[in-house]
């Protein structure tokens, strides 16, 4: 029997006059996989940044694995993991060094630190600095970060972005397997 990492129930959210999501509501339930689809300006990207806390909606609730976004904000946040737009690195940092300071402020052992620089496989590139990397080298590492604290939840705005074919087809993979492995 599975469960549902979020819950997301009349949520409303204004732009000026304008209403940008009108009673959106939804379940994921845990190992599902959901992708938004629809046209520019349809509120994929607003809806995600609602449920990232990093735009407030009008009205409506979100629960993300039972907690309430809203009034158990913490507790929420800390089942969840997103990367929104693209990946937000510290260009004059390496790889690495984005990873080892994600994973200090997230308490990360250095266990599951070296598990994430092997999911990179972006081997001895770890080791150069994050403005010499490519669009893909950087969604990897993003994605990467993303998925340092184990999140429930793993929201993904764009990811795709700068992929060739075969990347796509490769994060889509990663992205099975990483629900068959870690759930």
């Amino acid at each position: 029997m599975s469960w549902q990492v979020l819950s997301v129930k009349n949520l409303n959210k204004y732009y000026g006059r304008r209403h940008i999501l009108k009673n959106v509501t939804f379940q994921i339930s845990e190992h599902e996989i959901v992708g938004f689809i629809g046209p520019n300006g349809a509120g994929k990207s607003t809806t995600m940044k609602c449920i990232c806390n990093l735009v407030y909606p009008d009205s409506g609730s979100i629960h993300i694995c039972g907690y309430e976004l809203k009034s158990e904000r913490e507790k929420a946040l800390n089942c969840q993991s997103s990367l929104i737009e693209a990946p937000g690195l510290y260009t004059e940092m390496t790889g690495r060094e984005n990873i080892k300071l994600v994973a200090r402020i997230r308490r990360v052992s250095k266990e599951r630190i070296n598990e994430i620089c092997d999911f990179t496989r972006l081997g001895r590139k770890l080791d150069i600095k994050v403005s010499k990397y490519s669009m893909g080298m950087k969604q990897r590492l993003g994605l990467a970060i993303a998925l340092l604290s184990k999140p429930r939840l793993l929201i993904l705005d764009k990811p795709t972005n700068g992929l060739d074919p075969t990347g796509v087809i490769e994060l889509r993979n990663t992205l099975q397997d990483l629900v068959k492995n870690e759930g």
